[in-house]
């Protein structure tokens, strides 16, 4: 390995942690997960003066109450000198990597530890006996640094036709790719449950990952008392998994700190090429429900930056949050359906951990990586409803023009065609995309988004038996319907 600057920012240590314990009283809160994560991967570095060496330790927001994670976690690892991030909720995972990279190479930081967890299933095995899992209060302190989204991520249009859960906005936006793709219904359910049921052996076959059993396809596919839908196409297995008990750790630091402290090159993983999108526009808003112009700039700049063709690339984790996300990437990154989209399970089968599956995914991408130097890894990320977009590249050899990093939301603020929304309207409309959403095993409200005549869009909703059945069993998208009072016929 050539000579390398200081200041070059490496992956060091890296560790995924879960507990699956019943007995939620004995089992482990989040903080302590994430402390636990940080611990390991000072192990797997093979330095415990990392963490003492911090200079800010980043958590992204997830279901817990704590108002400043990173604090108990420092306090917990002695790190007394390292200031604290809190990512809100619409704050892409990959922004605090990159930031992190980006500290490390202006010499602003040495080391930084990246953590996020989850201890939802604790939580549920909690409300299951009738009790409430407690937690370390913390409603006081306030982190040191707070990212904040700078827009909304959904419209009071969209809320008003009964859109709320993340499943019914991707059903939507699902239905406009297939259409787009000429796929029909039937083809699209078997094409999604096949890329799950694989996913399936993946998780399966992932000692961190959640689940343990492959899936077969029909099974995913179809509705019924064990997997029901949710927003038609997408079953409860289309779904990410979050009532799960996971956490990660990541630690960042420069090759001078790295050489200072003997961590052997054999656990030094190198960022390549980072990009990113915070555009942010409302899903029923998008002139072009079944493309994603932040993928495809995003996918395209990093490719560029980093010298490589994703389709070259074996190692692949595109986010996996439903369906639709691996479909949109795989179409704008030009990859055939057939390439590899995950090596954990992906979010389903994984596990997927309220806003920090990414740095599950980067830690068995760092893993893989250092058994096979040769390799380039790709990671994407996504946030809110595929609202922003990232990409990031890994290697366990360094790139000839070292590490790189674009901001491209401009670019992608200028490609995106956006559409006015409205409400209260009366007239005909063309479906551009839709679903049924579910109340329990029942099909309860076609939820549909329309475009009208003068560019604009609306969204509305039908709940007659007869118009559910139809909108599930053959394509509507391009379909004309009259709608009036926020309803359609």
């Amino acid at each position: 390995m050539a000579e390398l600057a200081a200041n070059t920012p490496i992956l060091v240590g890296v560790a995924a942690v879960q507990q699956k314990m019943d007995d939620y009283k004995s089992a482990r809160e989040a903080s302590a997960l994430m402390e636990q994560a940080l611990r390991d991967a000072a192990t797997d570095a093979g330095s415990a003066e990392l963490l003492t060496q911090a200079d800010e330790i980043m958590v992204p927001r997830s279901l817990w109450g704590y108002s400043d994670p990173g604090r108990l976690v420092a306090d917990a690892l002695g790190a007394d000198s390292a200031t604290t991030l809190l990512a809100e909720f619409g704050i892409l995972q990959q922004s605090l990597l990159t930031r992190a990279a980006a500290r490390i190479e202006a010499g602003e930081a040495r080391v930084v530890l990246v953590t996020g967890g989850e201890a939802k299933y604790r939580s549920l095995c909690a409300e299951k006996a009738g009790d409430k899992a407690v937690e370390t209060a913390q409603t006081d302190v306030e982190p040191d640094i707070t990212l904040r989204p700078e827009d909304e991520m959904w419209s009071p249009v969209e809320s008003a036709a009964g859109l709320g859960m993340p499943v019914g906005y991707y059903a939507i936006l699902d239905s406009a790719l297939r259409h787009k793709q000429g796929l029909s219904v039937d083809e699209h359910r078997d094409q999604m449950a096949e890329m799950y049921s694989q996913m399936s052996e993946l998780g399966a076959a992932n000692p961190d990952g959640w689940s343990d059993q492959a899936v077969p396809a029909e099974h995913i596919r179809d509705h019924s008392a064990a997997n029901r839908m949710l927003a038609f196409p997408y079953t409860k297995l289309h779904n990410s998994q979050w009532n799960v008990d996971q956490a990660a750790g990541l630690i960042l630091c420069s090759v001078g700190v790295a050489e200072s402290l003997g961590i052997a090159r054999s656990k030094w993983i190198f960022p390549r090429a980072f990009t990113e999108s915070n555009f942010m526009s409302v899903v029923a808003s998008r002139k072009d429900l079944g493309a994603s112009e932040g993928f495809r700039i995003a996918g395209n700049v990093a490719m560029e930056l980093a010298g490589v063709d994703f389709n070259d690339i074996r190692l692949c984790e595109l986010y996996s949050c439903f369906p639709y996300a691996v479909r949109v990437q795989l179409q704008e990154f030009g990859m055939t359906s057939q390439h590899n989209v995950s090596v954990t399970g992906g979010m389903t089968f994984g596990g997927g951990p309220l806003n920090n599956f990414v740095f599950q995914a980067t830690v068995k991408m760092a893993q893989l990586l250092r058994e096979d130097p040769a390799e380039v890894g790709l990671v994407t990320t996504v946030s809110g409803m595929l609202t922003k977009q990232a990409c990031a590249l890994w290697s366990a050899t360094p790139g000839a023009d070292g590490w790189a990093c674009a901001d491209v939301t401009e670019q992608v603020s200028r490609e995106s065609g956006v559409c006015e929304l409205v409400a209260d309207y009366a007239g005909s409309g063309l479906v551009a995309g839709y679903t049924v959403l579910y109340q329990g095993l029942d099909p309860w409200r076609a939820v549909a988004v329309f475009d009208l005549s003068d560019g604009s869009r609306t969204v509305a909703y039908s709940e007659e038996p007869e118009m559910l059945a139809h909108m599930m069993a053959q394509e509507c998208c391009g379909e004309r319907y009259q709608i009036e009072g926020g309803t359609f016929h």
